[in-house]
């Protein structure tokens, strides 16, 4: 088993509880899928919403710092302490920060939901994963939210222009490192 991507380090001591919470970087989905698979909470925010001041760039485009908790609470307090404009990072935006814990616990009645069509009947959905999927929409109509399919006909060419624009950034951001070397 793997506690997946490059934030799995944070995601497993929050999940074993050796911490109340922790940071990761998501570029491509390592705050998400280690989220996921240890059982978590992770939010990528949105680009600016989080200062990236300290961290390694990666693919500068993309990579993002956010929270991973085991609630949501936890979660949107976190993010709410993180998020801002910082001086340090000329990306970070000047936004007002919402109070994301504000309408926790609210009736979700009359919100509406799209799940998209390429991503959940796609090639490669694993049964299991379209089930849960189903079946969490399921618990949301009966709740009151309006779930319809919408469709994203370039969801296919979302990872091929990832493997295009990760690597791409990430030879001219560490492009700086080249020749150090370390020792005598």
């Amino acid at each position: 088993r793997v506690p997946g991507g490059s934030s799995g380090g944070s995601a497993a001591a929050v999940a074993a509880g050796e911490a109340f919470w922790a940071l990761g970087s998501d570029t491509g989905g390592s705050i998400r899928q280690p989220a996921s698979l240890c059982g978590l909470v992770g939010i990528k925010p949105t680009y600016g919403r989080v200062s990236r001041y300290g961290v390694v760039a990666y693919a500068s485009s993309l990579d993002q710092v956010g929270p991973l908790a085991k609630d949501v609470r936890d979660c949107a307090l976190l993010l709410g302490v993180i998020s801002g404009q910082d001086e340090r990072d000329s990306t970070s935006a000047s936004l007002p920060v919402p109070d994301y814990t504000a309408n926790l616990g609210e009736d979700v009645r009359g919100l509406r939901c799209g799940i998209v069509h390429e991503l959940l009947f796609g090639e490669g959905v694993a049964p299991e994963v379209r089930a849960a999927v189903e079946a969490a929409v399921k618990q949301l109509e009966a709740l009151g939210v309006t779930c319809d399919e919408v469709s994203l006909p370039n969801a296919e060419y979302s990872l091929p222009c990832y493997y295009i624009i990760a690597p791409a950034e990430c030879s001219s951001n560490l492009a700086r490192y080249d020749g150090v070397r370390y020792g005598h």
